[in-house]
């Protein structure tokens, strides 16, 4: 269970019933949570495809909203500046979804701690391939359905290969991206790694 149940999105095993198919845009429920600086809210009525894959899979969670500044330079460290505090979460909880070329041609995913650069070797190895690089965000957009900077691990248009950074376990709970700018899902790491079928391993450099 998650501490604070006042955040708490209850989760049910009825995708049809949980409050949380409705659209934030036409339904906000909200709840400020920060009267300065960034507005950050409780979203019990998101609907995203990342938010209906755990509802589908009855796996506690939480969204989050914040407002998100479009001349923002990082879509991280924006949530990181604008969660963190207000959570009581070390930034290093909040995580990224990079997409990714493998040499092979095809796409993957690599979530990893929004602090932390990504390993492109390391990340490579662990997807079986000889080399990585940064995917087009033409093609990232095209294959996860998600825009760049709301991209989720979950939800996908089409599932790619994903490797989650092995400090993801040392934590009680992460968040990463709930598929739209300004939107996270806070969540169990066993719970991200098993609805991504992830491959574990230590890609975070730096």
């Amino acid at each position: 269970m998650f501490p604070n149940p006042r955040r708490a999105v209850t989760v049910g095993a009825d995708p049809i019933a949980a409050p949380v198919r409705r659209d934030p845009v036409r339904a906000p429920r909200l709840r400020n949570r920060l009267d300065s600086g960034f507005r950050v809210t409780d979203m019990a009525g998101a609907s995203t495809p990342a938010i209906r894959t755990l509802v589908r899979a009855a796996a506690e969670h939480r969204v989050h909203a914040y407002t998100h500044d479009p001349r923002a330079d990082s879509y991280g460290t924006e949530a990181v500046d604008a969660l963190a505090t207000d959570l009581g979460l070390d930034p290093a909880q909040i995580f990224k979804t990079l997409v990714l070329e493998l040499s092979t041609g095809s796409l993957a995913v690599a979530v990893l701690p929004v602090p932390r650069s990504l390993s492109l070797k390391a990340a490579a190895a662990a997807l079986g391939a000889p080399k990585a690089a940064m995917a087009d965000r033409v093609k990232a957009e095209r294959s996860t359905g998600y825009v760049l900077g709301g991209i989720s691990p979950l939800g996908q248009r089409k599932t790619l290969p994903t490797v989650v950074d092995a400090s993801a376990n040392r934590w009680e709970r992460v968040l990463c991206s709930a598929g739209r700018r300004g939107l996270e899902i806070e969540l169990a790491p066993a719970d991200l790694i098993r609805l991504t079928d992830a491959v574990v391993a230590p890609v975070a450099a730096g």
